[in-house]
Order: C-alpha cells, then sequence, then structure tokens
C-alpha cells in the first residue's frame, strides 16, 4: 500500500520534466524550473544507486562466500544503475540542447555533441575535396 503524499511534498514536486524541450530561454522561471528538476533527477538517481550499494553490502556480509551466487541480481542492478548516478549539473544540456534531435532525459547528449562537432568540421572541408575522399556525410 503506498503511503500517500503531504501536501508539503506535492508542493516541492517539479511539475516540469527533466529536459529543456520546450522552454523558451528568456522566459527565467520556467527555465530556472527546468534546470531545477535536471538536477533532482540527478540526484535521485544518485541516492537510488547509494540505496542499492547499501543493500548489496548487506547481502555480501549476510552470504559471505556464497555472495557471487546469492547477490548477482544486485550487483548487475548496482553496475547498470551506476553510470547515471553521479551528479553533473545541468549546463551542458542547456547549452548544446537542439530541439527534437536530443533525448528527452539528457542521457544521449555526449555522443550527439560529438556527431556535431563532426558534422560541423566537415561543412567547413570544400565539397569537391570530399568527393575526392568519398565521404558523402553532407
Amino acid at each position: 500500500m503506498p503511503i500517500p503524499e503531504s501536501e508539503a511534498f506535492l508542493a516541492k514536486k517539479p511539475t516540469v520534466p527533466p529536459t529543456f524541450d520546450g522552454v523558451d530561454y528568456n522566459d527565467t522561471p520556467r527555465l530556472k524550473a527546468a534546470q531545477d528538476a535536471i538536477i533532482k533527477e540527478q540526484w535521485v538517481k544518485s541516492m537510488m544507486n547509494r540505496l542499492i550499494r547499501q543493500e548489496l553490502a548487506k547481502c555480501y556480509y549476510r552470504e559471505g562466500v556464497n555472495h557471487l551466487e546469492k547477490c548477482g541480481k544486485l550487483r548487475e542492478r548496482y553496475l547498470d544503475t551506476l553510470k547515471d548516478a553521479k551528479v553533473q549539473g545541468y549546463l551542458f544540456q542547456q547549452q548544446n540542447y537542439i530541439p527534437g534531435k536530443d533525448d528527452p532525459t539528457g542521457q544521449d547528449q555526449v555522443s550527439q555533441g560529438a556527431d556535431r562537432v563532426a558534422d560541423g568540421i566537415m561543412a567547413t572541408v570544400p565539397e569537391k575535396v570530399r568527393k575526392e575522399k568519398g565521404d558523402d556525410r553532407l
């Protein structure tokens, strides 16, 4: 049975999704709300990872030499959540956001940023040189 959420909790709960999708950068309150939602989402992931790590430590202690067999699911879950556990902030997502191309959760932006840099470099290469090299990405 879920615990009902108090009014104080609901007042602090973010009302915007943790993304810059559809946010006007000139609208300061909405921009700050999006930044706050992103930071809170990152902290929730970090704290969830901490709880899983504590449960994994208890399992290792409880199971002793059999921990490899008994704690496998917790170990896999911990390793899956470990990549998202770091609180990175919002500046990279805010400065490198492309509407419609970026993932709404903000997870895919590092690889897309590298693609944008490569595309920008290729845009500066003359078309004749690109055809000679056989690169027709643009």
